[in-house]
């Protein structure tokens, strides 16, 4: 099979595709029109989320097989397409749920206590006082964590959550087990109550059509002016207009986000707010994460090379 990638991705990370000759190596394409060459005789690509794999790049495969996303989030693949012409999609559920669990909880405390924001403005000026009663954040200690998405990512936060001391509430499409909720003294409640109670809000849920603007100007409205918004999971779930003008207007006290509407264009308005957290889309973004990432995809190639699909993360 000839493999080609959207994106350097790191070397080592697939020796055992090397092992078995099927290694095809990836550069660092600007444009669709760069990969054509490669992409005529390929029968698998691998695709990161920052490379459209729409139906112009696909109908430069003619032989294309197999799309083996390297993430877990596949909105950046026309799957309508990939439908259409019998070709297998995978992606790497796995190896993300750690690293953005993390990340998300550092954003939670990186946004409540204002280190980010206090970091900048001693670099930048003079007028950071200190005293006892200046720069003061909120703990996360006693706080009620409500997240929308409890799946793996979701239960991992509520892990780390539950050892800060938070108490957690969630909603989902569906109610976990009650074995699973007692595991974090988890509660299901509407996504209305979750808004309306938590202090602290976390996204870590799938983009589908039917969670484009999940969070808008009436969902931000439902918040408590004290509660915290996190977005670690894709930027559409948040309308960026609505939430630049909540936090402009106190309508809520902060967000911290990971995720874009327009990415990887980011709204001039939110580098201006003081209570927002922005980093650049590195949830997974370990060099373990990462590796970790390669050797998954490599199970999904190496598996349906041995027409093994039981093997594989399957999307399509």
């Amino acid at each position: 099979m000839r493999i080609v990638s959207t994106t350097y991705l790191p070397r080592e990370g697939f020796a055992r595709l090397h092992e078995h000759n099927l290694w095809l190596p990836a550069m660092p394409y600007a444009s669709k029109e760069e990969l054509r060459t490669q992409l005529a005789n390929a029968d698998v690509l691998i695709s990161t989320f920052d490379f459209a794999v729409d139906s112009e790049l696909l109908q430069m495969a003619p032989q294309l097989k197999l799309v083996a996303n390297f993430g877990v989030g596949f909105n950046n693949i026309d799957l309508d397409y990939a439908r259409e012409h019998g070709i297998t999609v995978t992606n790497t559920p796995g190896p993300v749920i750690e690293p953005t669990a993390e990340h998300t909880l550092a954003l939670m405390f990186t946004l409540a206590h204002r280190t980010a924001e206090l970091d900048r403005k001693m670099r930048q000026t003079d007028d950071v006082r200190f005293g006892v009663m200046n720069n003061l954040g909120v703990s996360l200690y006693g706080k009620t964590l409500g997240i929308i998405g409890m799946g793996n990512i979701g239960q991992s936060l509520a892990k780390r959550a539950v050892a800060c001391g938070m108490t957690i509430i969630y909603h989902n499409r569906h109610r976990l087990p009650e074995a699973i909720e007692k595991q974090y003294g988890a509660q299901y409640v509407s996504q209305d109550e979750l808004l309306q109670t938590a202090d602290f809000v976390s996204l870590n849920l799938p983009y589908t059509p039917q969670t484009h603007y999940l969070i808008g100007e009436k969902e931000l409205a439902m918040m408590k002016p004290t509660a915290l918004l996190i977005n670690t999971a894709r930027g559409a779930h948040v309308s960026e207009k609505a939430l630049i003008n909540a936090l402009r207007n106190g309508t809520i006290a902060g967000a911290a986000l990971d995720v874009y509407e327009h990415e990887p264009q980011i709204s001039p308005e939110l580098k201006t707010l003081d209570n927002v957290v922005l980093s650049p889309h590195i949830g997974t973004g370990t060099i373990d994460g990462r590796l970790d990432m390669c050797e998954c995809v490599t199970d999904n190639i190496l598996a349906f090379a041995a027409d093994q699909k039981e093997r594989m993360n399957i999307v399509l």
